[in-house]
């Protein structure tokens, strides 16, 4: 009788952070660099990365649900991710892929719960639900003082790009988003690296693929001999 090798799992890295802080050009300068390598490396983003989730996205990045309050956002984000996981992120790192996601679970946290005030007993039910044991190796936090962050929003958008609600809250808002995120990446350093994003674009992407090589393909290619 022959018995097929099971892949090896894909590895699951997210791009964290305020806006614009460069989160999906750093994403696809990395996929770019795993496919060169000979990785499949499948890019993704939340709200979103499924027809279901993407409806969902337009709602809660209209400002529609704004006014139900953090629990009811939290609630729809944690929606929007469980069929994100179940039909794209799990079955690709299930078949040895490598997601490359632009947001995760994270975000919630930051937003709705450092910034928006839900529970974190709430929220920590609402991402068990949502995510299972389908959580991050690694977490890119790229970190950049609010007022450049929202400048290079408002170049974006400029150039055609629409804005979210989030983009429109007030200076205070950005700033306890900063700090909420520094405070995720403190408590788990396993998993979470901060990166300067106010360095130039192609400086930021060598210490991304520097922390990857590191930490998910060195041990990867040691397992392996």
């Amino acid at each position: 009788m022959t018995f097929m090798a099971m892949p090896e799992r894909g590895r699951f890295i997210t791009f964290e952070g305020g806006e614009g802080v460069g989160k999906s050009t750093q994403l696809a300068r990395l996929a770019e660099y795993l496919r060169a390598q000979g990785i499949e490396a499948v890019t993704t983003r939340e709200p979103g990365g499924t027809p279901k989730a993407e409806k969902l996205r337009a709602a809660l990045l209209s400002g529609r649900i704004a006014a139900l309050g953090p629990l009811a956002e939290a609630a729809l984000f944690s929606a929007a991710r469980a069929d994100h996981v179940d039909a794209l992120i799990a079955p690709a790192l299930k078949r040895g892929a490598w997601v490359l996601c632009d947001r995760f679970a994270d975000s919630t946290r930051a937003y709705q719960g450092g910034r928006g005030g839900v529970e974190p007993g709430a929220l920590a039910l609402l991402e068990k639900a949502a995510v299972g044991d389908t959580r991050p190796d690694l977490t890119i936090i790229l970190d950049l003082p609010p007022r450049e962050g929202l400048a290079r929003a408002a170049a974006r958008r400029a150039e055609g790009e629409g804005a979210d609600r989030f983009e429109g809250e007030d200076a205070a808002f950005h700033e306890e988003l900063r700090q909420a995120y520094l405070d995720i990446a403190e408590s788990e350093p396993e998993r979470c690296c901060v990166v300067n994003a106010a360095a130039p674009a192609a400086d930021v992407a060598e210490t991304i693929r520097q922390l990857v090589q590191v930490r998910l393909l060195a041990p990867t290619a040691q397992a392996a001999q």
